[in-house]
């Protein structure tokens, strides 16, 4: 890589103040931080010494994410090799996929490069590492048939109005990726949601997991399950991913082994995890209590259904955990997590027309989690007045 260094290091003075290309110094700088560590010092405090960075950071999040890209292009292939009849190896399978995954992924970094690198030129700041998340987020939200136009302008509204009109990377208050899924969601909500969607590879549509439940008018808890399990969505099936759905939401085994990984590595915080289960399974425990006084089926899904059906895992362990869009106390982080989960079970259950309560959980949550870690720092403060009042 020596050779590599001597090159950038040549190009470096057309790229400083008072050089040919000084306006491009942000291009420069990202390729050179992407390659090597910066050997940038800080002249003046306060500053923390840590061997955590925000490039370590994102390149942890995005290897947590390949797992659920290696299954997703498998279970692709799977599901075309189930509707056509023909037998193909996992390897086979994987192939399949991978040729439908890459130009969604493509379109999906250059698209979110694109406008990265466009407000770092015009506003003079570097390119933040964060964009390579986001644009690896995307794609994994969207099922595999969506048309690559409507993932270049779901990456630009995500990237332009879900981050850069907040000033970039660590100022934005809404996950980018999931404002990117919700502009698919609600302008063109044919390619990603109702009763049918994406069923099969070839183009056949059919119900998803959670519109199967949606659809069931008057049934009761033994009825919805055996329904569910007709349309081959049974819990090992949901937990293990061979079913349709988003290229990166099936595998809740992946999902799980990913989300360990960022525990493991300190990047999720683990209060808004356990707060999550706590409130999805609390607030399902209580819609089952409900349900008898109503002819909602959604309300008599069990708990672990919840778990593993639609995108909560993955939401949980990808974007309910994300630092910037998230509370920042540690009782902020419990009321976080237990409101999600909370309100990912009653968006699904009241309103038919939003099965995949998810997306609008986390998004509603990041909107109040500023509100959240306020109140939680006045209630420190009046505490801490209070005892030094008593003393």
């Amino acid at each position: 890589m020596k050779f590599l260094r001597k090159i950038l290091d040549n190009l470096e003075p057309k790229f400083t103040k008072g050089g040919p290309l000084e306006k491009f110094h942000a291009v420069y700088n990202a390729t050179d931080t992407i390659l090597f560590s910066t050997d940038d010092k800080t002249e003046s405090g306060p500053h923390i010494r840590d061997s955590i960075d925000n490039k370590r950071i994102m390149i942890l999040v995005v290897v947590a994410l390949l797992p659920c890209y290696i299954f997703g292009a498998i279970n692709i292939g799977y599901q075309s090799s189930q509707f056509s009849g023909i037998e193909r190896s996992v390897w086979e399978n994987f192939w399949l996929g991978f040729g439908v995954i890459l130009p969604i992924l493509i379109t999906a970094f250059a698209t979110g490069a694109f406008w990265e690198v466009l407000f770092a030129v015009i506003r003079k700041h570097p390119i933040s590492e964060g964009f390579l998340v986001t644009c690896a987020l995307i794609p994994l939200l969207m099922p595999p048939t969506i048309p690559l136009w409507q993932v270049a302008a779901a990456t630009t509204f995500g990237v332009v109005i879900g981050k850069e009109i907040f000033g970039g990377v660590g100022m934005n208050i809404f996950n980018p990726a999931l404002v990117a899924r919700a502009f698919i969601f609600f302008a063109y909500p044919s390619q990603i949601s109702g009763d049918k969607v994406w069923l099969k590879v070839d183009g056949v549509s059919g119900a998803t997991a959670l519109a199967v439940p949606a659809a069931v008018e008057n049934g009761n808890a033994v009825d919805l399950l055996t329904k569910i399990t007709q349309f081959d969505y049974s819990w090992s099936n949901m937990f293990w991913g061979y079913i349709p759905g988003s290229i990166g939401e099936t595998n809740k085994f992946l999902i799980i082994i990913g989300l360990l990984f960022l525990i493991i590595t300190k990047i999720a915080n683990w209060r808004v995890i356990v707060g999550a289960l706590i409130g999805l399974f609390g607030t399902a425990t209580l819609t089952n209590i409900m349900a008898p006084l109503s002819s909602n089926t959604m309300l008599t899904l069990p708990p672990h259904y919840h778990l593993v059906m639609g995108g909560f895992l993955f939401g949980l362990a990808f974007m309910a955990t994300e630092p910037v869009t998230g509370a920042h106390t540690d009782k902020g982080r419990w009321i976080f997590g237990i409101l999600f989960g909370a309100l990912t079970v009653i968006i699904r259950s009241i309103n038919p027309a939003y099965p995949e309560g998810t997306m609008l959980a986390i998004l509603l949550m990041n909107a109040f989690a500023p509100l959240i870690d306020y109140y939680v720092v006045q209630g420190n403060i009046k505490r801490r007045m209070a005892r030094y009042a008593a003393e």
